[in-house]
């Protein structure tokens, strides 16, 4: 059962007629020292893999409100209060993809910078450079779509769990985070597709290295990697045959080692298909991830509609 959504304060009709679509104009102050300069944020629809954050701010200031006095939802207000901001009143705010796992950059955030992604999904960050709020792809239009906001144990710092719209770096690399100081003490130059990247996705980068090989060197003598790739009858066979190994597993109660074994098996067969199909993991991982709020029966359903 899906855990219900948390409560939201009530939103003034005033401000939710003169916001898009009907959602309610969200009053936030940015920038530090108390300057009371506010904008107008329309609120994010939420997207459905986490249930909503309640709204930083619910309603237009009104007449005769002292400037700069926003209606904050005392949950949120709790929980900016709870954070361990240093004496500058910032905390290192951590970028991370929600399907690979990946760090995409990392920056620094104040209490209406936290404010802002809370309410608008956005991860926003504060410019100790410029004194003033900035989101990430207010220029470039490569947003990060904010699913869920993670504090560490000791509050003093804060990840964007989120998805984002493209390369997250200036340079036009996916993460700020390409250079390996263990390849630059070998020698190695910086390379803007080499990421920080889980077993996974190591695992998907080489094998995509492999097919290049196939391009860029002939099929010469394949590994068993090229052979496969080279050869779509061989790999179905023994991703079929991979996969029926695995069901022993359970149907012959092999123990756990067997499991793993036989699983570690299927994923890379399997992985190696997605590459000829030209598949990314991180597109499954996100179908996956889409489906965490509906059913199993629901999710059939809408795959036989479309």
């Amino acid at each position: 059962m899906a855990a219900p959504p948390l409560p939201r304060a009530p939103v003034s009709s005033s401000a939710a007629a003169a916001s898009p679509g009907g959602r309610a104009l969200l009053l936030l102050r940015v920038g530090g020292g108390g300057s009371g300069r506010c904008t107008g944020v329309a609120a994010a629809a939420a997207p459905g893999w986490r249930r909503p954050f309640p709204a930083a701010s619910v309603a237009a200031r009104s007449v005769g409100t002292t400037p700069g006095e926003v209606a904050v939802d005392p949950k949120v207000e709790a929980i900016l209060d709870s954070v361990k901001w240093d004496s500058k009143g910032l905390a290192v705010a951590i970028a991370q993809n929600v399907d690979t796992g990946a760090i995409l950059m990392q920056g620094f955030a104040n209490k209406e910078a936290l404010a802002t992604t809370i309410s608008t999904r956005k991860a926003t960050f504060y410019s100790r450079s410029r004194s003033s709020l900035w989101t990430k792809g207010e220029t470039s239009m490569n947003f990060i779509n904010v699913h869920d906001i993670f504090l560490d144990c000791d509050r003093d710092s804060i990840i964007y769990l989120g998805k984002p719209d493209g390369p997250t770096c200036h340079t036009g690399a996916e993460t700020c985070y390409y250079t390996s100081v263990y390849d630059a003490l070998q020698g190695s130059k910086p390379n803007q597709d080499r990421q920080v990247v889980s077993t996974l996705y190591s695992l998907e980068d080489t094998i995509s290295r492999r097919k290049e090989e196939i391009v860029t060197e002939g099929s010469g003598k394949p590994s068993w990697t090229k052979k496969l790739i080279l050869d779509n009858r061989l790999l179905c066979s023994k991703i079929s045959e991979e996969a029926g190994e695995l069901n022993q597993t359970l149907l012959e109660n092999e123990d756990e080692s067997r499991t793993i074994s036989e699983m570690g098996d299927l994923l890379y067969h399997a992985m190696v298909l997605l590459r000829v199909k030209g598949v990314r993991m991180e597109q499954v991982l996100e179908v996956l991830r889409k489906r965490f709020s509906q059913s199993g029966i629901e999710e059939k359903a809408s795959r036989n509609k479309s």
